[in-house]
């Protein structure tokens, strides 16, 4: 898995050499190629040939402008996945030059037109948070107030239901459901306001309550909630037909939403009951022999009708992450398998030279205005096909980052991954002036935090869960592993809270019933080692508080430390960077896993059915993983490592 990584970036960063060198703003996306030397690697993936080919394919050195628009937003949504996947800096930086010509340091957005209400140009707002998670620039957190605010000025229908635009009175169509509720569910759990999650749930339920044919349990493009639309049926208010990329739509924003929304919300059982419906209903009309699905999704071969590429794709993700995640069957990760390989050979023409062209979607497709649209069966096969399309783009990347994933995602379903959050309770003030709790957290999305960390063990369907409290034998009861990083001292934290004997009782016994413990320390002036020498005494591990592989400036070789290979943890051996650490004495039954310079840097313990690792350094946090500072010392592949020992060491 590393050398296939190594490949993909490599790879990709050349191919941004290479448009920016040779692209003028004269040349089209489409004309765009690499020179032969810079052929695609046979190891990589299919969605990171996709990620390579957008990023050589934008016309690089044309003068900075904005295009605002959901069309944009859902291929950096895609971009931000294989990001996650791979932690390579050019797709972070894609976004990035994306985002920023439209965001003025006061927050406001180039252009945008506050008074169409359109759901539309909420989209990018992820991108918005995306970059403001990683990079905490206040810019970004206001832009996204912005958009935030724009939803409370939305139009409503009697129900409750967003108008889609200003220019539909009354109608909520499927569409509009990822455009908002996936960015609305994020702002709220990035910036503590609970309350909207009611509303959001009110959104996605309406749909799903109006908008369902009773007979396919699919849901009708549109629905004019005061019936007077020519396309609406009479008695429902619903358009004509299934549309396949609405059905796409409202699939990915369930499982979009879901990923940020509280696990203890009432609501939340319901919309998990709609995304089971809802992916019922799509594997039932989903095309034996190629695995993929109709434009018009209930017409099947009539006359007309084809394969779509961007709904399959959409399909085909909200089917994979829904396993991923835990709620969907485990069956439906065949129903992705069918759809992905269908995908590859209907859709993807791959070039000479490596580059990838996602065929056969739609371009757009909608109800009313002018020229008039029926919302029937003709209007939508009459729509035009097009090549390389956004929206299908992004939602092939999206498709390809969750298959990336679903060799591993069912060997952590059912285990949890419990964060500490009280020996080290660190707290900052966002940008919008929320307290919230950061460094070494699985939410913690900017360099200080363990958010990359905490997705190579989602990547094994593991669910994260964080600790704000003394580690009592309930509150570890369900755990399968548990983290602390660098515990407290005072002045990092004015209220430290330390090891004490009920904390180390309740740890030791779950260890010596089967938990894994991973401990991670720090150098002498950042951590507490005392009462942590405490804990981690008990399993024959004693963390030194001296000061080691010090790092001056940026002469990083003293931070260098070799990982060897056959350690059972770290596969073929690598060189990692540990900045300023402590360093470990074993006793028995502790044995040193990796020593650099004399000094212990790892060691491991089994103890009864347990066992426990201990590292000097926090090491794996995303300033080290996240490619955009130190790719070359592997901490991202030292995170997925980590990851995958701890999950198959977990009873």
């Amino acid at each position: 898995m590393r050398l296939t990584k190594r490949l993909a970036t490599t790879f990709i960063l050349g191919f941004t050499v290479y448009a920016t060198a040779q692209t003028t703003p004269a040349q089209s996306a489409a004309t765009a190629t690499p020179t032969p030397a810079q052929s695609m690697p046979a190891a990589i993936t299919p969605a990171q040939q996709m990620a390579a080919t957008v990023l050589l394919q934008r016309p690089a050195t044309t003068p900075a402008s904005c295009t605002w628009g959901y069309e944009d937003g859902i291929r950096l949504d895609g971009m931000a996945a294989e990001w996650h996947n791979t932690a390579d800096p050019a797709l972070f930086n894609f976004i990035k030059s994306a985002v920023d010509p439209c965001i003025a340091a006061d927050g406001s957005i180039v252009g945008y037109k506050p008074e169409t209400h359109t759901l539309d140009n909420i989209e990018m707002g992820r991108a918005v948070l995306f970059l403001y998670r990683v990079t905490q620039d206040a810019k970004y957190a206001r832009a996204a107030k912005f958009l935030h605010d724009q939803l409370a000025l939305q139009p409503r229908t009697p129900s409750g239901g967003y108008w889609h635009k200003q220019i539909y009175p009354n109608q909520m169509w499927l569409d509009g459901a990822y455009m908002a509720e996936p960015f609305r569910a994020e702002y709220a759990a990035t910036f503590q306001s609970p309350a909207d999650f009611d509303d959001i749930a009110r959104q996605l339920l309406l749909m799903d309550q109006h908008m369902r044919d009773p007979d396919s349990g699919l849901l009708k493009h549109g629905w004019d909630e005061s019936k007077q639309m020519p396309w609406a049926d009479k008695q429902t208010g619903l358009s004509p037909e299934v549309w396949g990329r609405a059905m796409g739509w409202y699939s990915m924003a369930l499982v979009d939403t879901l990923d940020w929304f509280p696990k203890n919300h009432p609501q939340r059982a319901a919309l998990v009951a709609a995304l089971n419906r809802t992916m019922a209903a799509v594997v039932q009309v989903q095309n034996a022999k190629t695995g993929l699905w109709w434009q018009v999704m209930t017409h099947d071969s009539e006359p007309g009708n084809y394969f779509e590429a961007s709904a399959s794709c959409m399909f085909a993700y909200a089917l994979a992450k829904g396993v991923r995640i835990g709620l969907l069957p485990q069956a439906d990760e065949e129903n992705a398998k069918r759809a992905w390989a269908g995908i590859q050979k209907q859709f993807i023409v791959t070039g000479p030279d490596g580059t990838l062209i996602l065929q056969s979607t739609v371009k757009v497709g909608g109800l009313g205005g002018t020229p008039y649209r029926a919302g029937d069966f003709d209007y939508y096969i009459h729509e035009p096909v097009v090549d390389q399309d956004k929206k299908g783009v992004g939602a092939f990347l999206l498709a390809g980052s969750e298959m990336e994933q679903a060799a591993t995602q069912s060997l952590g379903q059912g285990k949890i991954a419990l964060m500490d959050a009280w020996f080290n309770s660190q707290t900052r003030k966002t940008a919008l002036g929320q307290t919230e709790l950061y460094h070494y957290k699985w939410d913690d999305d900017s360099a200080s935090g363990y958010s990359l960390f905490g997705r190579a063990f989602q990547s094994y369907g593991v669910s994260l869960v964080t600790l704000a409290a003394a580690p009592i034998p309930v509150a570890l009861a369900h755990a399968n592993i548990y983290i602390i990083a660098s515990p407290d001292i005072p002045i990092k934290n004015p209220n430290p809270h330390y090891m004490d004997q009920p904390s180390g009782d309740a740890i030791e016994a779950w260890v010596r019933s089967g938990g894994v413990l991973l401990l991670f320390s720090n150098d002498r002036d950042n951590t507490e080692f005392d009462h942590f020498n405490t804990l981690s005494d008990r399993f024959g591990i004693h963390f030194n508080p001296v000061l080691s592989h010090h790092v001056v400036g940026e002469d990083r070789a003293p931070g260098e430390v070799v990982i060897p290979p056959n350690t059972g943890i770290f596969g073929d051996g690598f060189t990692a960077f540990m900045k300023d650490t402590c360093s470990i004495t074993v006793h028995n039954p502790a044995k040193a896993v990796v020593t650099d310079h004399g000094d212990i840097m790892i060691a491991i313990s089994h103890v009864g059915k347990g066992v426990v690792l201990a590292v000097v350094d926090p090491w794996v946090y995303n300033e080290y993983a996240d490619g955009r500072k130190m790719r070359q010392y592997d901490g991202f592949e030292a995170a997925q490592d980590l990851a995958a020992w701890a999950v198959r060491q977990a009873k």
